[in-house]
């Protein structure tokens, strides 16, 4: 099964997401963006004690779920405090738009086979690829969002070994 592969060491040095997204229902959208906001929380987080992040949102646009940091699109101003609240840097600036983006990870029979991953195509970092799960053996720090993405990026709670509260 083929799957979209995200090298975020990349993806997160990135000067500003160029990536085009075939998301119909979006055409300005940029759908690795709405992944990568998931990979900063679920996995470049650090899980501070005290939440500095949610305690400089002004709207409540943040709040903890289970210890995962959650976004209200609804509620959220771009006002992006909750960037410079950060202690660590892993809420990156522009992933926090105004605007919702969303990616469907070209799932359904809306695409055919060559309109399929224009994000993969577009990425001139070459930090998107797809790949079957026999190319990615070898490679260390990988996760997994879903059934249809990898993620390589060192997962800090690991490497400290914080447990989730």
């Amino acid at each position: 099964m083929k799957k979209l592969f995200i090298d975020y060491e990349i993806c997160n040095r990135c000067p500003g997401c160029v990536v085009k997204c075939s998301y119909v229902f979006h055409p300005a959208n940029n759908g690795i963006t709405a992944v990568r906001e998931e990979i900063a929380f679920f996995f470049a987080c650090r899980r501070c004690d005290d939440y500095p992040c949610v305690n400089a949102c002004p709207n409540n646009a943040l709040e903890r779920e289970n210890g995962i940091i959650r976004r209200s699109n609804f509620l959220c101003i771009s006002c992006k405090s909750c960037a410079l609240a950060c202690p660590f840097g892993t809420i990156p600036v522009d992933i926090l738009q105004y605007l919702t983006e969303r990616c469907d990870i070209c799932m359904g029979n809306r695409l055919n086979e060559e309109d399929r991953f224009i994000c993969v195509k577009s990425c001139p970092y070459g930090a998107l690829k797809v790949v079957d799960d026999e190319q990615l053996k070898e490679m260390k720090n990988l996760h997994t969002i879903g059934q249809h993405i990898i993620v390589k990026v060192i997962n800090w709670l690991e490497i400290y070994q914080i447990q989730e509260k």
